[in-house]
């Protein structure tokens, strides 16, 4: 038996190039489509931004006498007691509200200090919430509020060795509208909802304790800025 080959008249030839043509622009308009949208929603998203340039204290200010400098040698951010031995500072000249920041510290002596969020300082009194950094088994991670209402939340005795002295230990501290979140090594430390918090703004600081003996190293600090 003779196979039938099959035959299109000129314009059914014509009708089905049109939907082959069709067909292909549609799909490649759909893929189009899908890699815009997903280029856009990348760079949309928040990034990471370094706020220490490991070459001096651009971008920062110091609050009262006591040291804070860049070591050539390493690239570290060090802060060490002065002869006032009292409460310094260093802050950002920016004003952040929903952030989340990393950074790396490293205590070589004592080491009482703190990172400051949505906070504002006049000469070395400073207004805001501290993220504690102390030696072993005094807290780090909890929240303090200076000049206000003083411990708000410390972490659970269990987790009081989550800080190395002597080592380099990875601070994350996240806020975002109300709530506060704080990691040491990879180990949450605390979750903290606050109205006052929330209704805040201001600068990120870092803290030297008074007393005199401290000397701590700090590198790797980032911010992502966040909706």
């Amino acid at each position: 038996m003779k196979k039938q080959l099959l035959r299109l008249s000129p314009l059914q030839g014509l009708m089905t190039i049109a939907a082959l043509v069709l067909l292909i622009f549609t799909a490649c308009t759909s893929e189009s489509a899908s890699d815009s949208s997903t280029a856009e929603s990348e760079s949309t998203s928040p990034t990471a931004q370094s706020i220490f340039n490991g070459k001096d204290l651009t971008g920062w200010k110091i609050h009262g006498t006591e040291k804070w400098y860049v070591d050539q040698d390493s690239g570290n951010l060090v802060c060490e007691s002065g002869p006032d031995k009292g409460y310094g500072y260093l802050a950002t000249t920016k004003s952040y509200k929903n952030m989340d920041l990393e950074l790396e510290f490293k205590q070589e002596a004592n080491g009482n200090s703190g990172v400051f969020f949505r906070s504002s300082i006049e000469g070395t009194k400073i207004s805001g919430w501290q993220a504690e950094v102390a030696p072993p088994g005094n807290d780090s991670g909890g929240i303090y509020e200076s000049y206000g209402r003083g411990w708000l939340i410390k972490p659970d005795s269990t987790l009081d060795n989550a800080v190395k002295m002597g080592e380099w230990n990875k601070m994350r501290v996240k806020v975002v509208n109300e709530e506060v979140t704080t990691w040491i090594n990879g180990q949450q430390m605390i979750n903290l909802k606050d109205e006052k918090i929330g209704e805040a703004s201001g600068q990120v600081a870092l803290q030297i304790h008074d007393g005199g003996g401290i000397k701590v190293r700090w590198r790797n600090l980032q911010i992502t800025e966040l909706p």
